[in-house]
């Protein structure tokens, strides 16, 4: 059975995504560019406008105004081109202040950002990259990962910006969030789940299982090779299409980066 494409779409009451149209082998169906919207106020918080793809970025002011309401605030989850890149073009377009992938006030672990009755915690999850931050919308019981956590197979961890060990303290304070509240899991791309704590506990798992094929790689010989993270790649990741490779040698250099900080 062929699982459908995810278009985006309403997902609840107060949150649709927008579906930028950039799919491929990291971005999956595209980037999803989420708009938050309150019912007290004429407030709406956009989280990750996308790459700079101009289409895009006035469908989704456009659906802001259609709305009849305003951007409040943009929220970025981390640096990276499809989530950041359209970021200057949108505030142009729009007016809104921004935080987040160094813009605007730096986050605090815990805080609260509040616009009319859109009240959402801040959860640092440092790991895919250094600014990675994600939110819980317990109200609306949704979890927005950016691309710690995807909808669809796993993520990277982008070394060298980004560190395993963070990531795996981000999984676990991601997976009690989850648990507490019973959020949904709202990526960064791919399709919603409805318990995100289940998702971030396969992930966890799944970060176990490749550390000990790291390991059992190292020790078939592959700490003799020139390019170490290479051959583990071709050693481990044989399971995955080769146009990832490239992202899985990242990962994997942050596994052997965090399996040398422990030996």
């Amino acid at each position: 059975m062929t699982e459908k494409p995810w278009t985006g779409g309403v997902v609840s009451d107060r949150s649709t995504v927008l579906l930028c149209p950039n799919p491929g082998p990291m971005t999956l169906d595209g980037t999803n560019t989420w708009v938050l919207h309150s019912t007290s106020t004429d407030e709406v918080v956009v989280i990750d406008p996308g790459p700079l793809d101009e289409t895009h970025l006035e469908r989704v002011a456009t659906h802001v105004e259609e709305l009849g309401a305003r951007v409040a605030l943009t929220l970025v989850t981390h640096g990276h081109f499809d989530h950041d890149e359209g970021v200057p073009h949108f505030l142009d377009r729009t007016g809104s202040p921004v935080r987040g992938a160094g813009r605007g006030e730096a986050f605090t672990d815990g805080e609260r950002i509040t616009l009319g009755d859109i009240d959402l915690r801040v959860l640092v999850t440092p790991g895919h990259t250094k600014d990675s931050v994600s939110f819980a919308w317990e109200d609306e019981r949704l979890l927005l990962t950016g691309d710690t956590v995807l909808g669809r197979g796993t993520s990277i961890v982008a070394y060298p910006d980004g560190n395993l060990g963070s990531y795996l303290d981000s999984l676990d304070a991601m997976y009690a969030a989850a648990s507490e509240s019973g959020l949904m899991l709202a990526p960064g791309h791919g399709p919603t789940a409805p318990e995100a704590a289940a998702v971030i506990d396969f992930y966890r798992k799944h970060r176990a299982e490749r550390l000990d094929q790291v390991r059992a790689a190292l020790a078939d010989g592959a700490s003799d090779a020139d390019d170490v993270a290479q051959a583990i790649v071709e050693h481990v990741y044989a399971d995955v299409p080769k146009s990832v490779w490239p992202a899985a040698k990242a990962t994997v250099q942050a596994q052997l980066e965090y399996l040398g900080e422990r030996s």
